[in-house]
C-alpha cells in the first residue's frame, strides 16, 4: 500500500509531551521511511497542542487525552499510537469516525512490571513494611505485636479481571502459599479457569471472601467505581485491596472513609481516580494505605520496549495502513 502525506514531503511523527527523556528508539525506526519525529510542545496551553495536531501524521500519545475536539484537528485517515495498553484517554468513536486508526502496544512486558509491582505492594501492605520503616526511623522497636500482621500463606486471593497481569501476579503470589484463588472475569472461559485452578465467581463474591482482593480490569462503564460503599461494606475486616490497573475502579471518598473507619486491613495503590493525585486527596492522611504513583509498568526495559513497540506501530500505519494492534477496526470496504 502506498501511503501519501498531503503537503508534506515526507511523513511527521509527533509525540504529545508530556512523553519520555529521549526519542532515538522512534527516530531510528521511523528512519527506515524518512519520517521526521517531532515533539510536540505545549505547556499547558491546549490550543497549542491542537495546532500542532493539524500538521501530523500520526500521533504518539502516553498520558494526555484525546478527546472529539482535539481529533477533529487531525488529518483524516492519519494515525493514533498510544504508549501502553489502555486507550480510555481516546475517543474512539471520534476517531472511527474520522477514519483515524487507533493503535496500543499491550506486549511491551507490562505483565513482568506490573505484576511484580502488584505483588510488592501486597508484601508491603500485608507485612506493614511502610508504616514500620517510619516507625524504627523514628527511634522505635519492638512493635511488632502492636498491629495485626497476618500470614499470607492460606490466605484466599480475588482476581477481578485474570489477563496476562492478573495471571503473572497469581504466579508470584501462589509462591508465597496462596490457598485458594476466586476470579471474576465474564471474558475468559470456565475451561480456561479450570486450566489455571481457579475458581469462577461474580464480584460480590470476591468481596465477601477474599482477604486479598487485587483489581485487574480495565477503565470501562461497567467498572466505574466497582470498588464502592457497597462493595466495601461486603469485605472482611482483615481484607487487602490492591489496585495496579485503573484508578476509576476504586470510589476514592467510600475507599477513605472505609479505611479511616478500620472496616479493612489496608489498601495499596499505584492509580487513582485523578492523576496527577490532588493534594487534598483523603487517602495522604491515611495510615493503612501504600501509594505509588501509577509506575507499576516501569522499568528501563519496559520503556525500551514500549517505545520500540510504537514506533512499529506508527511505521505500519504509514506503511501498510494496517496496524497489528489496530483497536478500532474496521471493515478494509468502510
Amino acid at each position: 500500500m502506498t501511503k501519501t502525506f498531503g503537503t508534506n514531503p515526507v511523513p511527521v511523527v509527533g509525540i504529545i509531551e508530556p512523553g519520555y527523556a529521549d526519542y532515538t528508539i522512534e527516530r531510528t525506526v521511523l528512519a527506515q521511511i524518512g519520517a521526521q519525529v517531532r515533539s510536540l510542545q505545549w505547556g499547558t496551553n491546549r490550543a497549542d497542542l491542537l495546532n500542532q495536531l493539524e500538521q501530523v501524521d500520526v500521533v504518539l500519545v502516553r498520558d494526555v487525552p484525546l478527546n472529539a475536539e482535539a481529533i477533529a484537528r487531525m488529518k483524516p485517515g492519519s494515525g493514533i499510537v498510544r504508549y501502553g495498553v489502555g486507550v480510555d484517554t481516546v475517543d474512539l468513536d471520534a476517531a472511527t469516525a474520522r477514519g483515524i486508526r487507533v493503535a496500543n502496544v499491550p506486549d511491551y512486558g507490562a505483565d513482568i512490571e506490573v505484576s511484580d509491582h502488584a505483588a510488592a505492594l501486597t508484601l508491603a501492605l500485608a507485612r506493614r513494611i511502610v508504616s514500620r520503616h517510619g516507625q524504627v526511623m523514628q527511634g522505635q522497636w519492638n512493635i511488632g505485636q502492636r498491629e495485626p500482621i497476618f500470614r499470607l500463606a492460606g490466605s484466599t486471593l480475588g482476581l477481578i479481571g485474570f489477563g496476562r497481569i492478573a495471571r503473572a501476579y497469581l504466579a508470584r503470589m501462589r509462591a508465597f502459599g496462596i490457598r485458594e484463588v476466586l476470579v471474576h472475569d465474564p471474558f475468559v472461559s470456565a475451561i480456561e479457569l479450570a486450566q489455571h485452578k481457579v475458581v469462577g465467581v461474580d464480584a460480590d463474591e470476591i468481596f465477601r471472601r477474599a482477604r486479598i482482593i487485587s483489581l485487574h480490569a480495565p477503565a470501562s462503564a461497567a467498572n466505574h467505581h466497582l470498588v464502592n460503599e457497597r462493595t466495601l461494606d461486603l469485605m472482611r475486616p482483615d481484607a487487602c485491596l490492591i489496585n495496579t490497573s485503573r484508578g476509576a475502579l476504586v470510589d476514592t471518598a467510600a475507599l477513605a472513609q472505609a479505611l479511616a473507619e478500620r472496616k479493612i486491613f489496608g489498601a495499596a495503590l499505584d492509580v487513582q481516580e485523578v492523576e496527577p493525585m490532588p493534594d487534598t486527596s483523603p487517602l495522604r492522611e491515611l495510615p493503612n494505605v501504600i501509594l505509588s504513583d501509577h509506575v507499576g509498568w516501569y522499568s528501563e526495559a519496559s520503556v525500551a520496549s514500549l517505545q520500540e513497540g510504537a514506533a512499529l506501530a506508527a511505521l505500519e500505519i504509514l506503511t501498510t495502513g494496517t496496524p497489528t494492534n489496530w483497536v478500532n477496526r474496521w471493515s478494509s470496504k468502510q
